[in-house]
């Protein structure tokens, strides 16, 4: 037994051997191995990557010596024998996202967390090195720390590569993907991009599923099976990386081939996968009214409830009726598409960020600008570069609001007041109190202070205003 190498907490170890590849291995050879750290046990799943070639991946969450002990269906890959120090976390490493509460997140570390997310569902897809390090480096630049991304094409796209092994590229035909096996080269760069992610601090909120294949490639109307052979492998691949979310489908009401119960099962499946417990959710596509069922999230599975509605404020109604976070991943997007949810002015998506977030919710960002130079695509589809007036003032809302986690917020919206009277809390203060330009991104101390009682706000019929209300210093 070797325990020669170093992993950092929370980083990955991957062991890779030489095993079987007759026949069916994805299928005929089942591979994963038991991690140790004193009397624990972790038992991590394995996969076949293609040729004979056959890993495993761990994420360690203790610091100290770990050893593992490969068990396989194989003989040639049962009982190999191992280890690996676990060193201190790295900078900038904080380990997987975890709920804190009802309506908070935070890191492994203790490091609070509050999604910035946005959206860029096929931009690993086309195999376009210049136009992915192009995404890269807008997300840098960002203030961005979660991206939705999928796994799976829709109807209208040709990529170069698919999950599955089939006939691509080239026009494809229903059925003609072979769904017993995977393409190694296809998750070779889709890991690589999560990684990548990683080492920007950004979380890779995985949509496993999807409603968008209307038959074309045949992988939205998979048998029980073939939903949970995917997801098996998966799971595998991807959990080792702190930075995963699982999304178990995008629009999951939009997919008719499926019931709320098959849904379930994926989700559970998933659950009982993972040794990490990475966050889950599923993502609705009905936009419904406040008393209506957008999802059961007190299903034990789900983490968090992930939610496409058109008004932010509704939040604080989901949150009454389920004490899990609320991430408003889709709300709608500033461009120019013709339809609806894809030309809202920045004004207008702004106004449900701050909604969103002083009722306890988190908002995501979205960008459809197609036309707006020519070698780049809709940010929402393939990213390349962000061309809205609304990612500079998300970053000054996240700015204040991660620089001020014990204040208080209250938002007045696009209401033009001449005033507001607000009553202060009567405990703790006194209270010092600012008013801020959300648009114009300004922060001007309310004079007169401390204050204390009720304090009417001077507003002046502006728009976009906000109150920070703060401990007098």
């Amino acid at each position: 037994m070797t325990v020669g190498e170093t992993v950092e907490r929370w980083g990955t170890f991957e062991l890779t051997l030489n095993g079987p590849s007759a026949g069916n291995p994805y299928q005929d050879v089942a591979f994963g191995a038991d991690f140790r750290h004193g009397h624990r046990v972790v038992r991590a799943d394995g996969f076949h990557d293609g040729d004979n070639i056959h890993s495993v991946r761990f994420m360690p969450d203790r610091e100290g010596p770990w050893t593992y002990t490969t068990r396989s269906t194989a003989p040639a890959l049962d009982g190999t024998e191992g280890g690996f120090t676990c060193t201190p976390a790295g900078p900038g490493n904080h380990g997987p996202v975890r709920v804190a509460g009802p309506r908070t997140f935070r890191y492994a570390d203790g490091t609070p967390y509050l999604p910035f997310g946005t959206t860029c569902y096929h931009w690993t897809h086309d195999e376009d090195d210049k136009a992915e390090e192009q995404t890269l480096r807008t997300l840098a630049a960002s203030p961005f720390n979660k991206v939705r991304m999928c796994l799976l094409p829709t109807r209208d796209m040709n990529p170069p590569r698919l999950v599955f092994p089939g006939l691509t590229p080239g026009p494809p035909r229903p059925g003609r993907l072979d769904r017993t096996r995977f393409d190694p080269a296809f998750f070779d760069r889709f890991e690589r991009r999560v990684r990548d992610l990683r080492d920007l601090g950004v979380e890779a909120d995985v949509i496993i599923l999807h409603p968008y294949d209307k038959g074309h490639w045949g992988v939205d109307d998979m048998s029980r099976e073939e939903d949970l052979f995917l997801v098996r492998h998966v799971v595998a691949r991807l959990a080792a990386y702190r930075n995963v979310w699982w999304s178990i489908a995008n629009e999951y009401d939009f997919n008719t081939a499926k019931t709320v119960e098959d849904w379930d099962r994926i989700g559970q499946y998933v659950q009982r996968s993972d040794p990490y417990q990475h966050l889950r959710s599923i993502h609705n596509g009905t936009r419904m009214y406040e008393y209506e069922r957008i999802y059961d999230f007190r299903t034990a599975w789900t983490t968090h409830q992930s939610i496409q509605h058109w008004d932010a404020r509704f939040a604080q109604d989901w949150l009454e009726q389920v004490p899990k976070p609320v991430v408003i991943d889709e709300i709608g997007y500033e461009g120019i598409l013709g339809r609806r949810w894809g030309n809202l002015s920045g004004r207008v998506l702004l106004r449900q960020f701050w909604h969103g977030m002083a009722a306890g919710a988190y908002v995501g960002h979205g960008e459809c600008f197609p036309e707006q130079d020519p070698d780049d695509w809709a940010w929402i589809s393939r990213g390349g570069r962000l061309h809205g007036e609304i990612p500079s003032r998300i970053a000054f809302l996240r700015r204040l609001w991660e620089g001020s986690p014990e204040d208080e917020f209250v938002y007045f919206g696009d209401r033009r007041h001449r005033h507001r009277d607000v009553t202060l809390p009567g405990d703790g203060g006194p209270w010092g109190m600012d008013l801020i330009d959300t648009w114009n991104m300004t922060v001007t101390p309310l004079p007169g202070g401390p204050h204390r009682g009720t304090v009417r706000v001077p507003l002046d019929h502006r728009p976009d205003l906000a109150l920070r209300i703060r401990k007098a210093t």
